[in-house]
């Protein structure tokens, strides 16, 4: 069935009597509201407790750890839901006095949607959704979802243990097994300040949000990255993501535990996120699994569920494609085992169609498709909503489903927008205004980048060559021996005898998805000395630019760079190109005003408190690198100054026994969204030289030092 706004809309007044699917008594029920299916086995099981990836919701938890949401029901609340499944039902009580709405709910009064819905990473035992969505969501097998998700009212010892060895921690490599525990604790212990920070920061800063998703994305990568390094040849990969999130829920190392209605502190619209953990771990959206998160709330003597956020992901029949409408599609209704069915008014569709009758705002997070990890999502959160209509409509497989019209309130920042905009001018479907050249680079990167202005009538920057790499006029003798691999198909994680593994710590310091895993003072690629192809996981730096970037002017800072892509956390986005110069070459280009805004210097002192707090100098390299883009250079020279960066650098070796291959290799430290100036932090040259003026910083952070020098 076709979706467009004309067909979706509401139905005309009396086309479909919407009581007899929407009126229902009590607030909360279990009993189907549509007429029974002939086949008994194709209804859906009552509600029980709520399902959650990775640890059972009724524990076991470590030593001094209280359960907390997702994974605590309290059986008072557990024993007023089923006494509410079997009421029977009738008509809608007429609408009491709506009660205002609580902006915090105590932890013990969550409860978890059971049962898949929109934009479900998994399936659970009493699932709906088939198993085929993991993959698509995130890229992994099921193998692992099979096994660790369990109903906590009928685990039974068998499944308790798949539960715990599901969920331990990776191998080290040549091992065997190691103790969950004290590999999540050393993980933890090498962020320890990051992790103090969130335990201390207020509940809800943006700095805890930050600090939480940091955590977060170290340790999935890390975990990633040793499981990765102890998995056989074609097996089943497990998920990183899912016992990351575990870990952090256990340690407590979350913010924003109290679920309300409205905007969520310390989360900004237009943020994303690459896993649905990320958006329980902040508050955002809190089930890991269900597309309806909601609340009770007391109206008279009943409890009445109101929705507080969703994920519309494509897992229904959603239409997303106006930006300041969606219509929604309720959960239920799929079941891999019992087939379609239709739609019942409980859980979250119950919760939606009471927030249609309160009037209260709804979050909306769009997942979208990533297009440089087909199998997986970008989730934006695109602000509040309000429900505007509601209707039961006919799936494409014949069976009821009930319908929500969303819109946007007005006065919000722009978000899904951005990426409609974007995908616009890719589809040449609109212009994108002040275009001065689409292609800066003329022709070489393998991506173009175009050069715009749609603030001023200058035509452009000072002129200078494009220069896509590293030029060294001089090469050195390398410092050390490089005999290279012999990875004839490209090196794997598993080869502990490969050389470039060897120099890396024991692993390949990029994941499959090209991410680096940590932030070493030295990454080592295979390089000219190596038999690997050109396409090894282990060359990333040097297969050129992957983003589509956009240097575009700005109103007080000169030029900058920024993506019409989202870019995960540890993405290589550039390296910085240029000449290779020495020190006394430096003091006589900085003889020109702002001239050493393009050359990179690896002596500075970087303050990078708010990346790795340990990090507190330029990470050390064989030899002292300078660089000049000022006549030949690439992207990275219009890249600004930030004391809150959002990019870092690390020095990369690539592996040649013939001369030094020292370049320096740019990386996300977190997600940044399309349009989002890409800055680094410049770093401060010490000690401060005679006539050496500092320069004021307009980078407008909430922790701008001011100068930068």
């Amino acid at each position: 069935m076709e979706h467009h706004f004309g067909q979706d809309a509401a139905p005309a007044s009396g086309s479909f009597d919407k009581t007899r699917v929407l009126n229902v008594k009590p607030l909360r029920t279990l009993v189907p509201v549509f007429p029974s299916p002939s086949n008994p086995a194709s209804s859906s099981a009552p509600q029980g407790g709520a399902p959650f990836v990775c640890v059972s919701p009724s524990g076991p938890f470590p030593s001094g750890v209280a359960p907390f949401y997702p994974f605590f029901i309290s059986p008072e609340s557990q024993r007023l839901s089923e006494q509410n499944a079997q009421t029977p039902t009738g008509q809608r009580v007429p609408a009491t006095p709506a009660a205002p709405i609580s902006t915090a709910v105590p932890i013990n009064s969550f409860r978890t949607p059971t049962g898949a819905t929109n934009g479900d990473v998994g399936t659970s035992r009493r699932s709906t959704r088939s198993r085929g969505q993991v993959a698509q969501e995130d890229g992994y097998s099921n193998a692992v979802i099979e096994e660790v998700e369990a109903d906590a009212t009928t685990v039974t010892k068998r499944s308790k243990r798949k539960l715990q060895n599901k969920i331990k921690g990776p191998q080290s490599v040549g091992s065997g097994d190691v103790d969950p525990d004290a590999v999540a604790a050393d993980i933890l212990k090498s962020l320890n300040p990051l992790v103090f920070n969130v335990l201390n920061q207020p509940e809800g800063s943006r700095d805890s949000v930050a600090y939480t998703l940091m955590i977060y994305e170290v340790m999935r990568r890390k975990l990633g990255q040793i499981e990765d390094s102890n998995r056989a040849a074609n097996a089943v990969a497990k998920r990183p993501d899912l016992r990351a999130g575990a870990i952090m829920m256990n340690k407590g190392i979350r913010t924003n535990s109290k679920k309300h209605i409205g905007l969520v502190s310390g989360v900004e619209i237009g943020d994303i996120f690459f896993f649905r953990f990320e958006l329980c771990l902040v508050g955002l959206h809190s089930p890991s699994m269900a597309g309806i998160d909601y609340i009770g709330t007391k109206t008279s003597q009943e409890e009445e569920p109101l929705a507080v956020s969703i994920v519309s992901s494509g897992g229904y029949e959603d239409d997303v494609e106006d930006g300041d409408l969606l219509i929604y599609s309720g959960q239920g209704g799929v079941n891999r085992d019992k087939g379609a069915s239709d739609q019942k008014l409980e859980r979250g569709n119950l919760a939606l169609d009471n927030s249609a009758h309160r009037g209260n705002e709804v979050r909306v997070i769009r997942g979208l498709k990533d297009l440089y990890h087909p199998t997986g999502k970008v989730y934006v959160y695109d602000g509040l909503y309000k429900i505007q209509d509601s209707w039961v409509d006919k799936s494409k497989s014949g069976f009821n489903v009930f319908k929500y019209k969303l819109g946007r309130l007005p006065g919000q920042p722009p978000a899904y927008m951005i990426w409609k905009s974007i995908q616009q001018w890719t589809e040449k479907s609109a212009p994108r205004a002040g275009v001065i050249l689409p292609d800066l680079t003329s022709g070489a990167e393998k991506v173009p980048v175009c050069l715009v202005n749609d603030v001023d009538a200058e035509k452009g920057p000072a002129y200078f060559t494009y220069l896509p790499n590293l030029k060294n006029l001089r090469p050195t003798a390398p410092l050390e021996s490089s005999i290279g691999c012999s990875c004839v198909g490209g090196c794997q994680p598993n080869n502990s005898n490969c050389p470039c593994v060897q120099k890396n710590g024991g692993y390949l310091p990029y994941s499959s998805a090209s991410l680096i895993a940590d932030l070493k003072s030295v990454i080592y690629e295979c390089g000219p000395s190596c038999q690997c192809p050109p396409n090894c996981r282990n060359r990333v730096s040097q297969s050129g630019l992957k983003f589509r970037l956009e240097v575009y002017k700005t109103k007080n800072k000169g030029w900058a760079l920024r993506s019409w892509d989202a870019i995960r956390a540890g993405s290589f986005i550039c390296e910085y190109a240029g000449e290779v110069i020495d020190s006394a070459r430096v003091e006589e280009e900085l003889g020109g005003d702002n001239l050493d805004d393009y050359i990179f210097d690896s002596t500075r002192i970087y303050q990078q408190l708010e990346v790795f707090p340990d990090d507190t100098e330029a990470p050390k390299i064989p030899s002292p690198l300078y660089i000049s883009a000022i006549n030949e250079g690439n992207v990275a020279r219009f890249m600004n100054h930030s004391c809150s960066p959002n990019v870092l650098w690390r020095p990369v070796i690539h592996e040649n026994k013939n001369f030094s291959d020292l370049h320096i290799a740019f990386y996300a430290i977190r997600h940044i969204p399309p349009m989002m100036e890409l800055t680094f932090d410049y770093g401060t040259v010490l000690p401060l030289k005679a006539g050496h003026r500092k320069k004021k910083c307009l980078c407008e952070s909430v922790k701008c030092r001011g100068y930068f020098c």
